[in-house]
């Protein structure tokens, strides 16, 4: 549906996009994540051509757009700040895209009406902005994007000035008017819960290059680089040198060693990060001869987050770990405990 091929924009001797390739299949919900400035809104400006290229091509049904105009494209819009006009009603804010594509009166109305009744605004069309909810406001945002039906649904963070109730709710309205409308979406955001929650795929982005592209499932359990392990939820990243191969054994230092699972090619002596995310990590309640990957340590900081207990575990000099687990045996600042790291939970980075 649609394709970036080494899209590339810059702004003086700013990078916004460095050669940047995207597909996004026909149906599917792609999100763009990654930190502020990182180029998510630049390559949505464009795809919509509101930024014109210094290098590659956009195609959108194998249709080359890249030097169409932005009203030519069929490509729609919601701006995280939504952009309604204060002057206008729900009505009329609806109605300008139409408007200014020249569609007759009835045709509009008929389309607006139906638009309204998706997004949950009926009878609200003679209110004015300011008389309306942050979430009404984003639904109107939303409902001037689909009135003139486009085959795209472009969304720039437009959730981040609704307050956390109000995120949760739109978030899933937004998941399920994309599904039952069949529309293909590109959303932006620098929330991983969100991006988690309502993406097909994922793409990471950082420093105007993508980093990796997946299933939410397979960006936060096999993430490819050092960045994305660390921008996707908790992480502990553990340093070793391979001592040995078959098993492969890490020496982490402190005379302690951490085995992986691990099938690819790999040298001994060669120097490798481990990722392995706090959920995973277990405390050793019944220790089990022979088994590998259980360390002793001490409880360095503890953290009641609700349903669960953060923990910060010293294993030795410099080592530390994150252990989360839920409130069944909780431990203290200062308690000598033994922390178990799953082999098949350990995964290198590239």
């Amino acid at each position: 549906m649609i394709e970036l091929i080494r899209v590339t924009k810059r702004y003086g001797n700013i990078i916004a996009n460095d050669e940047v390739c995207l597909k996004v299949n026909k149906g599917e919900l792609m999100t763009l994540l990654g930190p502020s400035g990182c180029g998510k809104t630049t390559t949505l400006r464009c795809i919509t051509g509101h930024c014109s290229l210094d290098q590659g091509e956009i195609f959108i049904e194998g249709k080359d757009v890249t030097i169409l105009p932005p009203n030519r494209r069929k490509v729609g819009m919601v701006f995280q700040n939504f952009a309604l006009f204060p002057h206008m009603t729900v009505f009329e804010n609806i109605h300008f895209p139409l408007k200014i594509r020249g569609i007759g009166k009835k045709k509009a109305g008929e389309r607006i009406y139906e638009t309204l009744n998706l997004v949950q605004l009926s009878g609200y069309e003679n209110h004015y902005p300011r008389q309306l909810s942050g979430g009404q406001q984003q639904r109107v945002g939303l409902a001037r994007a689909l009135v003139y039906q486009p085959k795209i649904l472009l969304l720039d963070e437009p959730l981040s000035n609704l307050d956390a109730k109000f995120r949760e709710e739109m978030r899933f309205e937004i998941k399920e008017l994309q599904k039952r409308l069949g529309i293909t979406a590109i959303y932006v955001t620098h929330d991983q819960e969100e991006a988690l929650a309502l993406s097909d795929k994922i793409a990471i982005m950082k420093d105007g290059r993508i980093h990796q592209v997946g299933t939410p499932e397979e960006i936060f359990e096999r993430p490819k680089t050092f960045f994305v392990a660390t921008f996707i939820g908790l992480s502990n990243i553990i340093e070793g040198t391979v001592k040995n191969t078959h098993p492969l054994c890490l020496d982490i230092g402190s005379n302690l060693i951490l085995t992986i699972s691990y099938k690819k090619e790999i040298k001994i002596g060669e120097k490798v990060q481990v990722l392995i995310r706090p959920n995973d990590v277990e405390f050793m309640i019944d220790e089990k001869e022979g088994k590998d990957n259980i360390f002793d340590g001490t409880v360095a900081r503890t953290t009641y987050l609700g349903n669960k207990m953060d923990y910060l575990i010293d294993l030795a000099s410099r080592l530390e770990i994150r252990l989360q687990t839920d409130l069944t045996f909780r431990h203290n600042i200062g308690d000598r405990v033994k922390v178990y790291l799953p082999i098949s939970k350990c995964k290198i980075l590239s």
